[in-house]
């Protein structure tokens, strides 16, 4: 489905020190499908005070992004009709995927906040902090440090207020608005991840990792649903390992109010070319194929809603 005047759509949150907005979401106006499609890790808007806070601003950002996953999640939302939220907000900057108190305290200027103290700095929330991908990412492996200096509180505060908050904010509210007019409603949190190791035996590496936070996230048959699609493919797909969502999953996944959720990942290499940096030649088959994974959970979910029923967890 192309867009058209029925869309509402719109940019929303502001970047720091860029004044551009830090998403834009376009929902259509029949919802054709009960799905929504967010992509929290490709924005490439980079103000010039966070690139030039970096060691090696190419180097971090290549690795840091979702590489041009966007792309996908448009080219697919243009062929189902599927509602689009898209950060572009970069990464580096705060990691939309990660709780707004899990942070590395030692590489903000002034610490953690005086009410927090002790608990805040070590508390189980920023274990991903204390390894160096908190909600801002701090380390990378081949590089090191990402940033040259400590970042003010003020800035993390802003990032927060004008990214973090509004994005999540606004996938909550539409994904009320999916379950609202279909009776349930799918989240698809769509990644991209660097290309795995072959896994025992010869088996092929999995070119896609679903991730439902280990049955939390959504129904079994929508994970079944999946895996048999992949398998009928023939395109070799992985369960929760080793990614298996993280915080959008964990604020905005409710099954038993019939809000479900999955994160897909999609290997680099199938839509990137051989330095993982400019789309190829196979984008287009990829973004077809994930179009069709998007058809097969939505005539789900849309079950699912008529029936006006949970599906069991997944065990």
């Amino acid at each position: 489905m192309a867009p058209n005047g029925n869309d509402s759509g719109h940019a929303g949150g502001m970047i720091p020190g860029s004044g551009t907005p830090a998403f834009t979401l376009r929902l259509p106006a029949d919802w054709p499908i009960p799905v929504l499609i967010a992509v929290p890790h490709a924005g490439r808007d980079y103000p010039d005070e966070v690139t030039d806070g970096m060691r090696d601003p190419a180097y971090a950002a290549l690795r840091l992004e979702d590489r041009l996953v966007d792309q996908l999640a448009e080219a697919v939302a243009q062929a189902t009709g599927a509602g689009l939220l898209v950060a572009h907000a970069p990464r580096a900057m705060l990691d939309l995927n990660r709780s707004p108190d899990d942070v590395d305290w030692s590489m903000v200027a002034g610490g953690a906040p005086d009410h927090g103290g002790a608990a805040a700095r070590h508390s189980l929330a920023n274990r991903r902090a204390r390894g160096g991908l908190g909600i801002v990412p701090r380390r990378l492996s081949g590089l090191g440090e990402i940033w040259k200096g400590r970042i003010e509180r003020s800035a993390l505060d802003a990032r927060i207020a004008g990214i973090h908050a509004p994005y999540h904010a606004a996938l909550g509210r539409a994904l009320e608005d999916v379950r609202d007019r279909w009776g349930a409603a799918l989240l698809v949190d769509l990644h991209s991840m660097p290309p795995l190791p072959a896994r025992p035996v010869g088996q092929p590496a999995a070119e896609f990792v679903i991730g439902d936070r280990f049955g939390a996230s959504c129904g079994r048959e929508l994970v079944a649903a999946a895996f048999a699609y992949f398998e009928a493919q023939a395109r070799p797909a992985a369960h929760n390992r080793p990614y298996a969502g993280g915080y959008v999953l964990d604020r905005h996944a409710a099954p038993s109010r019939r809000i479900h959720a999955i994160q897909l990942e999609v290997c680099r290499a199938s839509y990137l070319d051989a330095t993982l940096s400019q789309s190829s030649g196979r984008a287009a088959g990829v973004a077809r194929l994930i179009a069709g994974l998007v058809r097969v959970l939505a005539a789900e979910v849309a079950a699912i809603g008529a029936a006006g029923r949970t599906p069991l967890a997944a065990e």
